[in-house]
């Protein structure tokens, strides 16, 4: 039987709102248009926002309004225009640069596979296109790799992301403009495999640009895109008619792209008649092109192919009129602490000054995510805002979106849910305002405390080729904190491994915190948000560097906190961070009391058939990846001698292993594999399949049915009243 605490706790905190996006635009109709003398005006946010309903087991999504009253940059009032609206159906939304319609795919329910193109204004539906009907393309793409749903400046046509159409071998065109460019010809043989983009993209395998022109009611496929290339993330570029857009390689086959910045990939521009031209570098990977107000400049991010699955990023400045590309922000090789650590994070959709000369993103910075601004014209970065957001109480803060120099953010920190404020930037480096008006989302803040910090790793522990390269953690720990209490303490490890643990909101740790354990989120050499010397330092070296350092981190915190319980500490992770979870339990045997791992990476040597990221496989042990590459003896010697399995003969502590069904990423039997090993062996060992989900265990159900056991199961081993 459920324990009625965890249940009541995790249901409260999985139910906190979270915004997702918000857009900004000019108000006609409120009555104040920008006044020539006192610089008057009304501004309309408009806010997309996602909630668990854990009960009913779904995701709700809504959109909230809010009408600011401005004067001289500063926001003198805000107010709220109404009650929040359901969502329901919609994938896509945008907002027209006037405020004027707002573009929405929805999918229905009662016609199965059915998407429509809706125009909504002030006086109801505009225009709706029944996609399927047009029979331009297959279903809309609304993922956050490929998709986009951009207004033309005209706001007459709209550019979207879509699969291609498919017909049979032996079908002919309907049309003349339905070419080969548009379609994908299949053989007769209707079981024909597919490839896709892997993991979460599952059905994804080759997209087409399309832009539906309003006035005449039709679709067109955009002609000219190379067949070698799946286009997304469009956008108009400014009033030519043309449209940018990144291309990414599919052949010789294509590899998962989810959580993935290293594919490769290049910027393009296309004029919708059929020519299309390279704007970038076409060797490594590109991604969020974000054009300026002026139209005259183009800023997108740039990586390298291959190696680390995720990375730090340069950030490239196109010239539109001088068709030239240049650096803005070079890779950050090393940090110090405080500073800027580099681009890690995707760029907002808007990210411009309204002079178009500065840049905005958020990015991970050591255990926080901060707001940066970029000059233009120096490329000089500037700390806009970190722990402070108008109030000392936040670790972490994301930047939604800046229009009009107005400035949308979302701040929260491990006690604090997630809430949005909005303030005024005067230029890009400071603020107009120091008073951040607060929109929506929790006001409220749980009583137990945190702390980050940066660990060094022993003269032992360092990696010789990188050295001097430190790493991060932050620390929950409950109310009533005294010397006569000693709280059990749950090591929580990150997935990736080249991803990061920002000192915010996280339901999991604040949950478990709630309900009386002490949680130490670690973010090991390898983790974004500490320089690119830190993720190329865990190449070759998992499953040795990233346990130490784990390992470290959690001697550190025991050493320094005598409130903790060294007798009573269990361990929890997904994906890379439940290959760390199982080491450590083999590695450490006498150290931990309890694991809980989510399709976690068990045997790298038989991964290498079934994952979506081969390329990974092989990098992640220190191995060059080409695509025509096969498996030797030695690597996989190297994959097996750095898997958790040639330890399972030394664990001694319960394992709950979480595993979905569907996961292209890691496959489910590779937590069957440490099963089956462990029972062999009488160790208590116990499975949750869940056979709709995939490697993220994403489903509502999922996420509270994996909490509720993992918190059972530590507290039945932790010996937890």
């Amino acid at each position: 039987m459920m324990d009625g605490v965890n249940r009541d706790v995790f249901r409260q905190f999985n139910g906190f709102p979270v915004p997702v996006s918000a857009s900004v635009t000019a108000q006609r109709d409120f009555g104040f248009d920008l006044h020539p003398i006192t610089r008057t005006q009304n501004l309309s946010i408009i806010s997309d926002w996602s909630q668990c309903e854990v009960d009913r087991g779904v995701r709700l999504h809504y959109f909230q309004q809010w009408a600011l009253l401005c004067n001289r940059r500063a926001v003198e009032s805000v107010v709220s225009r109404g009650p929040c609206i359901n969502t329901h159906g919609e994938l896509l939304v945008s907002h027209s640069p006037s405020g004027a319609r707002r573009a929405v795919v929805r999918e229905t329910s009662t016609h199965v596979g059915h998407q429509y193109l809706e125009v909504w204004g002030y006086s109801g539906l505009e225009a709706c296109l029944d996609l399927a009907a047009l029979n331009k393309h297959g279903k809309v793409y609304e993922d956050a790799q490929f998709a986009c749903l951009a207004w033309s400046p005209c706001e007459e046509r709209l550019l979207y992301v879509a699969e291609k159409k498919r017909l049979r071998s032996s079908a002919q065109p309907s049309s003349a403009s339905d070419d080969a460019d548009s379609m994908v010809f299949e053989e007769e043989d209707k079981n024909m495999y597919m490839e896709d983009w892997g993991e979460g993209l599952v059905g994804k395998t080759a997209s087409v640009l399309c832009v539906a022109d309003l006035s005449k009611g039709d679709v067109t496929v955009c002609p000219g895109v190379p067949p070698h290339l799946s286009p997304g993330q469009g956008l108009w570029a400014g009033d030519s008619g043309g449209v940018v857009f990144v291309g990414w390689w599919n052949e010789p086959f294509r590899l998962g792209m989810k959580f993935c910045s290293n594919r490769r990939s290049a910027l393009f521009y296309t004029d919708l008649k059929g020519s299309c031209e390279l704007l970038s570098s076409d060797l490594g990977s590109v991604s969020s092109p974000r054009l300026s107000p002026d139209c005259l400049w183009l800023v997108y991010l740039q990586g390298r192919a291959f190696g680390p699955h995720h990375q730090c990023f340069c950030m490239m400045l196109y010239d539109m009129q001088n068709q030239t590309s240049s650096l803005l922000v070079d890779v950050v090789r090393r940090t110090k602490e405080g500073q800027f650590a580099g681009v890690y994070d995707s760029l907002p959709p808007h990210c411009w000054s309204s002079d178009s000369e500065w840049i905005f993103f958020s990015s991970a910075c050591e255990n926080r995510k901060s707001v940066f601004s970029v000059e233009r014209r120096t490329g000089r970065v500037t700390p806009m805002l970190g722990a402070n957001a108008g109030s000392a109480e936040f670790g972490s803060v994301k930047l939604l979106t800046i229009v009009k120099d107005l400035m949308v953010i979302c701040c929260s920190s491990p006690n604090h849910p997630p809430c949005l404020k909005v303030g005024f930037v005067s230029n890009g480096a400071h603020l107009q305002s120091e008073q951040w008006f607060h929109l929506g989302g929790a006001e409220v803040s749980e009583n137990f405390g945190w702390q980050s910090m940066i660990i060094a790793p022993p003269p032992e522990e360092e990696n010789h080729q990188l050295s001097g390269v430190n790493f991060g953690a932050v620390l929950l720990k409950p109310a009533g904190s005294s010397k006569s209490v000693m709280f059990p303490l749950v090591v929580f490890i990150h997935g990736g491994p080249h991803s990061h643990f920002a000192a915010e909101w996280n339901v999991n740790a604040a949950s478990l915190t709630k309900t009386g354990f002490a949680v130490l989120m670690v973010n090991y050499r390898g983790s974004t948000g500490f320089g690119q010397d830190s993720i190329d330092s865990l190449l070759g070296n998992i499953g040795n560097q990233d346990v130490k350092d784990v390992q470290r981190a959690v001697l550190h915190v025991l050493q320094n906190n005598k409130t903790l319980d060294p007798d009573r500490v269990a361990v929890m992770g997904g994906s890379h961070g439940g290959f760390l979870a199982c080491h450590l339990i083999g590695q450490y045997p006498e150290f931990y009391r309890a694991c809980a791992a989510r399709n976690p990476v068990i045997n790298a040597a038989t991964l290498l058939g079934t994952s979506d990221i081969v390329d990974w496989r092989y990098s992640s042990v220190g191995l060059q990846y080409s695509f025509d590459l096969l498996p030797t003896p030695q690597a996989l010697t190297a994959m097996l001698e750095k898997s958790p399995i040639v330890h399972a003969a030394q664990i001694r502590a319960p394992v709950l292993l979480m595993l979905g069904g569907k996961d292209k990423r890691v496959s489910p039997y590779q937590g069957l594999e440490l099963y089956k090993a462990l029972k062999s062996r009488n160790s208590p060992v116990r499975v949750l399949w869940y056979e709709g989900d995939g490697h993220s265990l994403s489903n509502v159900e999922t996420q509270a049915d994996c909490f509720l056991n993992m918190a059972l199961w530590f507290k039945q081993h932790l010996n937890v009243k």
